[in-house]
């Protein structure tokens, strides 16, 4: 598997998606696509990207349905003539190294009373968000899109909560993943059992060191930790590695959630 992002130079702000409170934006790159620009400079900061980083590529890796990850840099001189003050603050604090996804023109937000799933494939997106511990994809905030008839995951900069407060990290590994019952696809995950066995074969620990090892150094420089870059992607890899070997604990959590819902 290929873990290499392209990068590219955002060169225009078009315009801010103004859904919760990291202010994401739809920009043009270089290559001349469109991109959901996420912002190193908003709320949560670079712990947001490399979530968004771990949970979109896992999801790739896994066969999942996830619009292209872009590295994507924004120039020193990016934004002084945007005349909103708070974007502007954004993209002055956002400079060098963001995270953009492949704007899906045209798509619309899954909703769970008109669209539908497939089982099999609800099932795998549960069994991804335990197991990244994802605590977006509600009925709420579905972070699920239609696109050409086919839903698309989006948006997992909400995952690998651990890491805010990092302390109990160990902890967090083999805990099993209470709001999974919120989860807005849990009704249709009629195939848990087969998601986990495919996935857990799938997933390896050198497919997980392979993928934590291209988190850019430039993200891991946190004022808040004494740990080095090195010493910070050993502690996702730990935590990925520990979950993975004790998958059975967030699996049975989804199976018994989803009992206690229908």
């Amino acid at each position: 598997m290929d873990f290499n992002l392209r990068t590219v130079n955002v060169t225009r702000y078009i315009t801010p998606l103004r859904e919760g409170g990291s202010l994401p934006a739809l920009a043009e790159a270089d290559d001349d696509f469109k991109y959901v620009l996420k912002f190193r400079g908003a709320g949560h900061g670079v712990k947001a990207l490399i979530a968004e980083f771990l949970g979109g590529e896992i999801a790739r890796y896994l066969g999942l349905p996830v619009p292209e990850l872009v590295f994507a840099t924004l120039d020193e001189a990016f934004g002084r003539t945007e005349a909103d003050e708070e974007i502007q603050d954004l993209l002055k604090f956002s400079q060098g190294l963001n995270l953009g996804l492949h704007y899906l023109s045209g798509a619309i937000t899954y909703d769970a009373a008109t669209n539908d799933c497939d089982e099999v494939l609800a099932s795998k997106i549960v069994w991804l968000d335990a197991f990244i511990t994802n605590v977006d994809r509600t009925f709420k905030n579905t972070n699920l899109l239609i696109w050409k008839k086919e839903l698309w995951l989006i948006d997992h900069g909400a995952a690998f909560y651990f890491h805010h407060s990092w302390d109990n990290w160990k902890t967090t590994a083999i805990t099993p993943f209470t709001l999974i019952k919120d989860h807005v696809l849990l009704p249709k995950a009629t195939k848990l059992e087969e998601a986990h066995n495919e996935f857990t074969s799938k997933l390896t620990e050198n497919s997980i060191k392979e993928l934590v090892n291209k988190i850019p150094e430039d993200w891991l420089l946190w004022e808040d930790k004494s740990l080095s870059p090195e010493e910070i992607k050993e502690v996702y890899f730990q935590f990925l590695s520990i979950r993975l070997a004790n998958a059975e604990i967030f699996l049975k959590q989804a199976q018994d959630a989803r009992t206690t819902l229908i």
